[in-house]
């Protein structure tokens, strides 16, 4: 119910393109960084594939030579070659 609500002010005030807030923002800098705010964890690491849990799933990065360069409860950014980022949504 709070969710529709905030989306109905979002939209209301022409902010679609902001985050509501508590929701994941993935961020893609060229084909060498991705940010990724409001993440639940990681729950795959590796040179070529990271993955990251959302609120609504997962974020997955694949690439070559990655590397999570920063972790915190808020963000996570990964460096390296990135060939792809996709969302995986979980069964709801």
């Amino acid at each position: 119910m709070e969710k529709r609500f905030m989306e109905r002010i979002a939209a209301a005030a022409d902010l679609q393109a902001e985050p509501l807030p508590g929701l994941p923002l993935v961020e893609i800098a060229g084909d060498r960084r991705v940010l990724i705010e409001q993440h639940c964890g990681v729950t795959e690491y590796g040179r070529c594939r990271i993955c990251a849990r959302v609120k609504f799933g997962a974020v997955v990065i694949s690439g070559s030579g990655l590397e999570l360069t920063r972790m915190t409860p808020q963000q996570l950014i990964v460096t390296g070659r990135i060939d792809g980022v996709h969302l995986e949504r979980s069964g709801r």
